[in-house]
């Protein structure tokens, strides 16, 4: 690295969770961040599922770097055994920490580009020697050029969640039908939201925690509202494990949410429709009938509502060299640590700057956006995602290497958790959360984005 470069600061993209901590972590090392948020504050995607409570408790949605920088600050450390909403986790914790960052955030900044300066992906000579060039769009709706010895991109995949179609495409009628297909876990107590579903049937498309979230949910207001039914769609059949690890789960939310979903089934508040991949959405009278690869249609249902993962927007990456997986798009050593068809959250392998390493030298995807498809994160993985890229970065390769987080190993993530819990925040039922326990949302936020 040239002198000119070592001036220059670490560009991270996102102020969520993940990009928040990594630039607490590069600030910890010494190492000046910048970060770009394209949102007009801290935690953009986590608020817009602010409604949904984490699986977690606040001790293990707080990132130590952070903790450190946020302490002399007069910050008042929550709780640490409740459970925050993605609205308490942005207001309580990502906002102040960005304050803390001070003009080191900035807002309103859109990254529509990232290369090496004067080099395309195709450039051999002299790359390694030549800064990052990040082109960004202003709220003033301008362009601009920032360069940077070092890109972070943390921005996630709240943006991008999958379509409905079984084979990774829209369904025929997909977009079409917009007006009745929603891609987020609804917020129930909002009146607005809660017309849209009372008294009406639903299809549900998913089998991950946000699905159980909103089956419960609609369970909930099936026996307020008569009418009010789910239809569950799975693309697989119902086993042992589909309602996660129930009682013997580590992480109790997450358990006590598949019971919950399980209990709707069972009272006849949703009916489950097993081995349906979506081809088609067609109109029929005031509803939409589904229709499978097979030729199978489902009755006519009002809404529907589409959770089946998130995918990254890789977009504004492609004049770097990344090396990823060709299944899941995530870095080709993290993949087969992360791979849903063998792990959960738990039983992912923490991992740090040498997994999330790629041909282009100090380029890296953390957080979400490094898991690609999977929908396993959680949010002190990207904590720790965080503090090892920042000691990579600062040249302690002994601390980057290191493994300093242990993970609660039964259950099933996917993204948000729906519970009773007298200890939060507000007293109010949760619905929902972010995979970000021991930590989306998923989220995954829910299912996470902003995770």
């Amino acid at each position: 690295m040239t002198e000119q470069q070592s001036a220059l600061p670490v560009a991270v993209i996102g102020a969520g969770p993940v990009g928040l901590a990594a630039a607490a972590s590069l600030l910890e090392r010494g190492l000046e961040p910048l970060v770009l948020e394209a949102g007009a504050e801290a935690g953009t995607a986590v608020r817009e599922w602010g409604h949904v409570r984490l699986f977690s408790t606040w001790d293990e949605v707080i990132a130590p770097a952070a903790e450190k920088l946020l302490a002399p600050t007069g910050w008042q450390r929550p709780e640490g055994s409740t459970y925050p909403s993605g609205r308490d986790w942005a207001e309580q914790y990502l906002q102040p920490l960005a304050d803390a960052l001070g003009e080191r955030v900035r807002y309103g900044v859109r990254v529509t580009g990232v290369s090496r300066a004067g080099r395309d992906r195709v450039v051999d000579a002299g790359r390694d020697k030549q800064p990052f060039t990040l082109q960004v769009t202003t709220p003033e709706g301008g362009e601009e050029r920032i360069l940077a010895r070092a890109v972070i991109d943390a921005s996630g995949t709240w943006n991008t969640p999958n379509p409905l179609g079984g084979n990774g495409l829209p369904a025929l009628g997909e977009r079409a039908a917009a007006d009745r297909i929603s891609y987020r876990v609804p917020d129930l107590n909002d009146p607005v939201v809660r017309a849209r579903y009372a008294g009406r049937r639903t299809a549900v498309v998913g089998s991950g925690a946000s699905a159980f979230t909103v089956l419960a949910g609609l369970a909930a207001l099936a026996e307020e509202v008569p009418g009010t039914h789910a239809t569950w769609v799975l693309r697989r059949g119902i086993s042992d494990d589909t309602f996660g690890g129930g009682e013997a789960d580590q992480l109790p939310a997450r358990g006590a949410l598949g019971l919950r979903a399980k209990a709707a089934v069972d009272a006849g508040h949703a009916t489950a429709v097993t081995g349906f991949r979506t081809e088609s959405v067609t109109r029929e009278g005031t509803g939409v009938v589904l229709t499978d690869e097979g030729g199978r249609h489902l009755d006519p249902v009002d809404e529907v509502i589409v959770l089946t993962g998130l995918r990254p927007d890789l977009t504004h990456l492609t004049e770097l060299r990344l090396g990823l997986d060709e299944r899941l798009q995530a870095p080709v050593e993290v993949a087969p640590l992360i791979d849903p068809n063998v792990h959960s959250c738990g039983t992912v392998y923490p991992h740090g700057a040498k997994e999330l390493s790629h041909p282009e030298p100090d380029a890296y995807l953390l957080g979400m956006k490094s898991y690609g498809r999977a929908p396993t994160f959680l949010a002190m993985t990207g904590y720790e995602q965080a503090r090892s890229v920042a000691a990579a970065l600062a040249g302690d390769h002994e601390a980057a290497a290191r493994v300093e987080l242990i993970l609660a190993e039964t259950g099933v993530c996917g993204g948000s958790g729906l519970f009773d819990e007298p200890g939060t925040a507000d007293g109010a039922q949760g619905e929902g959360g972010c995979c970000a326990a021991p930590a989306t949302v998923q989220i995954g936020g829910p299912a996470t984005g902003g995770c």
